[in-house]
């Protein structure tokens, strides 16, 4: 049998090698990347299947639905969910965190990262991943082509600078567009719960129309003015950072311009018949 001194040293031993494997692997920058965005897409999993549970039990007209409109209930309660989480998230980086700020210092904020920044993203990712698949799996009852445009670009958007480091603070700043999601959705929900004509459809007729305005429309146009006023700490990037940085807001926000022109007819035209 081993002495009590013999055993302390063998745990001691152990405690060491456990730990040194624990660096080299969690703090590993492939592992913090494929990781987070496996966290991604098991918290959607998770929150579809709660939804389709919870769901079922709870709201009468979920269970008078077709298949495929249960589907999108779920989808859209999935997106909802990585809504709040990525306007959280981007909210904290781009306004409260000091990891870009203006401190000349400290380099770059084109360069600047974080693990959690990282972290942050992936999941993002892991999330962009899972509705896309949706939405080529059920196409096109979950959306059109230039849902999967959307989803395209935005993976683009997110993988580079979660993949380089590069560019993350334009990424979140891009991300806040998410904060539009969840009025968006409500919508939705309200239409099929036959709600379209009840005041709250109304309220939120014009939630979503000043939601897109200011994170859609303003905020891009105040991303473009961000980006020019730190051109030079742009220009420090890699070619194709600044190509996605730029180009993915630009095409965006044609879409977005456009997407904004119905949502303003379709306001006007409820707000017309309610009168």
């Amino acid at each position: 049998m081993l002495s009590s001194e013999g055993t302390n040293m063998a745990i001691k031993s152990y405690q060491s090698q456990a730990e040194l494997l624990f660096k080299n692997y969690v703090f590993a920058d492939s592992f913090v990347v494929y990781t987070s965005v496996v966290i991604g897409i098991f918290a959607c999993k998770t929150v579809y299947e709660i939804s389709r549970l919870i769901s079922a039990v709870y709201f009468k007209s979920y269970s008078s639905l077709i298949s495929s409109r249960q589907v999108e209930w779920n989808n859209r309660a999935m997106s909802t969910f990585h809504a709040v989480y990525i306007t959280t998230v981007s909210l904290y980086f781009a306004f409260w965190s000091d990891l870009y700020s203006d401190n000349i210092f400290r380099g770059p904020i084109t360069l600047r990262s974080s693990t959690l920044s990282t972290i942050a993203l992936g999941v993002s990712v892991g999330y962009f991943l899972s509705d896309l698949g949706m939405i080529i799996w059920s196409y096109p009852s979950l959306g059109g082509m230039e849902y999967v445009i959307h989803h395209l670009l935005s993976l683009m958007g997110v993988v580079y600078p979660m993949l380089t480091g590069e560019g993350q603070l334009y990424t979140f700043m891009l991300l806040l567009s998410e904060a539009t999601t969840p009025s968006i959705n409500l919508r939705w929900y309200l239409d099929v719960a036959g709600m379209k004509k009840s005041r709250a459809y109304i309220v939120n007729g014009v939630v979503i129309f000043l939601a897109w305005l200011v994170a859609r429309i303003l905020w891009f146009i105040y991303l473009f003015f961000h980006a020019y006023q730190h051109r030079d700490q742009v220009m420090e990037m890699h070619n194709i950072g600044v190509a996605l940085i730029l180009g993915i807001p630009a095409v965006l926000s044609v879409m977005n311009l456009m997407w904004f022109w119905k949502i303003f007819k379709g306001l006007k035209k409820t707000l017309a018949k309610r009168e």
